[in-house]
């Protein structure tokens, strides 16, 4: 069994000193306190090092870990990067190409703000009430009861009220009404405009250029980080081809790795990637990726909250 613990992380910041203070994301001690246990207790792998072994070239450690932050935060380049190369350990950051390319708030990240700023009970009337709006003047979707008894599910991370808000405003609704939702909610709860935010949130290119420098990996995350696997095929080879193009000085296009938006995938989606390329995927499913048994395009993660300093859950995977 060729294990790999792979840790994903999205939001490093300093948290309580943030101008939101309530988004989900590792305090930036709590990260460095998380560093120095994975180089205590495990072996971090580069990326290199991960497809080198997936193609019978060199041997993982039996306790290698690889660290892995998703959608190209300016946190991780302001307060991850400086800690994994003052310990002298690479990143692989995967990096949504609309970020940085057209400076435009993903809609994902409007949620995030959204949920991070409003009250739940005013957020979900809120929403609900968007929602009676529009229905029936320009699109046809089910009641607000049926849809609530259908996707409110509680995560391991999130309530049910969260997941709600979460799946109508990122995948259930039409995604024109979607945007429109989402950009009401966020005017009225957020409190900065969207392009704003943009430009406080991601990395810019000359900032991707130096971690690259700087010994860090380059991924594709999509590249307007839709839900790939809810797309049609042509509007997923599109996104993705548009990533690999805005990405093409980052990456080496022959064997590149893919980090699935929201985990999103589906055999059109691996097809596509066999053809185009892509060595390495990564997944959202929660287990200790095995390299002799999952498949490489289907490499699951754990998240860096199942480990020190937050949590021991690690040990039951």
């Amino acid at each position: 069994m060729k294990k790999l613990m792979i840790v994903m992380y999205h939001y490093t910041r300093d948290l309580k000193h943030s101008r939101y203070p309530e988004i989900k994301g590792l305090d930036v001690n709590l990260f460095q306190q998380q560093i120095s246990f994975l180089k205590k207790n495990f072996t971090i792998v580069t990326m290199e090092e991960v497809i080198g072994s997936i193609k019978g070239q060199n041997e993982l450690p039996d306790d290698a870990v690889l660290l892995t932050f998703d959608d190209g935060y300016i946190d991780n380049y302001t307060f991850a990067f400086p800690i994994l190369a003052e310990e002298k350990v690479q990143g692989s950051f995967f990096i949504p190409g609309k970020t940085f390319s057209t400076h435009q708030l993903l809609d994902v990240n409007k949620i995030h703000y959204i949920l991070a700023n409003g009250n739940m009970k005013n957020l979900l009337a809120d929403l609900m009430e968007r929602m009676n709006y529009y229905r029936g003047m320009e699109y046809d979707f089910p009641s607000n009861e049926e849809l609530y008894f259908e996707y409110a599910k509680e995560s391991r991370y999130d309530s049910k009220e969260t997941i709600f808000i979460k799946r109508m405003l990122q995948t259930v609704l039409p995604e024109n009404l979607r945007n429109r939702i989402s950009s009401d909610l966020f005017e009225r709860h957020v409190g900065i405009t969207e392009e704003q935010l943009s430009y406080e949130l991601y990395m810019t290119e000359n900032q991707i250029r130096t971690l690259k420098r700087y010994g860090m990996f380059i991924g594709i995350h999509g590249y307007d980080h839709y839900w790939l696997g809810n797309l049609s095929k042509q509007q997923m080879q599109e996104d993705i081809l548009k990533a690999l193009d805005v990405m093409d000085e980052f990456i080496d296009n022959k064997c590149w790795v893919m980090n699935y938006p929201y985990g999103s995938y589906n055999t059109d989606v691996l097809d596509f990637l066999g053809n185009a390329g892509a060595c390495i995927g990564l997944t959202t499913e929660v287990a200790v990726a095995d390299l002799d048994k999952h498949k490489s395009l289907e490499l699951p993660r754990l998240d860096c909250n199942d480990f020190p300093p937050k949590s021991n859950i690690y040990k039951r995977m």
